[in-house]
């Protein structure tokens, strides 16, 4: 697979991540274990450099899965986790970004992930009560430790990021961006380019939505946080579908599935985006991998905008108590 570098921070990695949630958190039940192994390491020979984990997913079990996956190659890939979270045993109770609670939480990844420093840290979610400098500067300290290598933020606005980058230079911002929800747009992306970070968009398939497979006769397994997401009921799904018509006969011009386009979409949208799309199907994962090799034309990529600027999309990303922890 070809490689990017995030921003101006000299870290290479693959042009397309793995994010590793949805087997052990959010999707329904966690995938069996060997399962969970196998497709990471599958991930690992198809030329994935790139793994994305956190301590709320499971909790903690997903860092514990790539940590041992990731065991047998870890000096050839670039694995990032999240802090932010507090916890009552293994219930996430809330954020909690305080410098104590930071370092408390880092130590506990470094030994489920099983590595002496962590590629990349990110905030989870910015902290309203602490302030973001003080954040940017127990990672600094960190990375000073050699406990961690990169600063990253994730769902965090404009403001957040210029002070966090005052302290500690960010390497990247995770947040959410794909043809169905393009926020970013507007002011992160112009701002990131500006300062030379990189962009990892999560849910770059609109969380399943864009590949075409799901309808608003789907229905979702106990456990799947689509279940509450005011964006996939059944009316809203019903109403959202004409932009997959669109990638979807877009796909079929090029020889190429509407998930392969859609992420091809994204990565020709700057050489510094890195897409983590999410699977737990080894089929699925090839299939995501190879949208690395589509090419799409510019009349391809004008048509696709075109037809997400004249979407409405029906329902928010998230319900109320998710959204409050947005900060733009």
């Amino acid at each position: 697979m070809i490689t990017r570098t995030l921003g101006r921070s000299g870290l290479q990695v693959s042009a397309l991540g793995l994010g590793c949630m949805g087997l052990s958190h959010g999707y329904g039940a966690a995938v069996d274990r060997q399962d969970g192994i196998a497709l990471i390491r599958a991930a690992v020979d198809q030329g994935v450099t790139f793994f994305d984990t956190a301590q709320v997913y499971g909790p903690f079990t997903n860092e514990e899965l790539v940590g041992e996956a990731l065991a047998p190659v870890r000096d050839q890939v670039v694995i990032a986790t999240k802090f932010g979270f507090a916890f009552d045993g293994s219930t996430s109770t809330g954020l909690d970004s305080r410098p104590e609670h930071i370092r408390t939480t880092v130590e506990d990844s470094l030994g489920r992930l099983g590595v002496e420093s962590i590629d990349l840290l990110y905030q989870h979610r910015v902290d309203p009560d602490v302030p973001i400098e003080d954040v940017a500067g127990t990672v600094r300290d960190l990375i000073a430790e050699g406990k961690v290598q990169h600063f990253g933020l994730s769902e965090a606005g404009v403001a957040t990021i210029r002070r966090a980058q005052a302290v500690q230079p960010v390497t990247a911002l995770q947040s959410e961006y794909s043809l169905f929800w393009r926020e970013p747009e507007a002011e992160i992306l112009p701002t990131l380019l500006e300062l030379g970070i990189g962009f990892v968009p999560f849910s770059p398939l609109g969380k399943g939505f864009l590949t075409g497979a799901i309808t608003s006769a789907t229905t979702f397994e106990a456990g799947d946080l689509r279940n509450s997401l005011p964006r996939f009921t059944e009316d809203a799904r019903a109403a959202n579908h004409a932009l997959v018509d669109v990638v979807t006969s877009v796909a079929a011009r090029r020889g190429a599935s509407p998930g392969q386009v859609a992420l091809a979409w994204l990565l020709a949208q700057h050489p510094s985006i890195v897409p983590i799309p999410g699977t737990t199907k080894q089929h699925r994962l090839t299939e995501n991998n190879a949208a690395a090799e589509v090419k799409l034309t510019v009349e391809d990529l004008a048509e696709l905008t075109e037809a997400s600027d004249r979407a409405d999309i029906k329902g928010a990303r998230y319900p109320e108590h998710m959204q409050r922890w947005i900060d733009r």
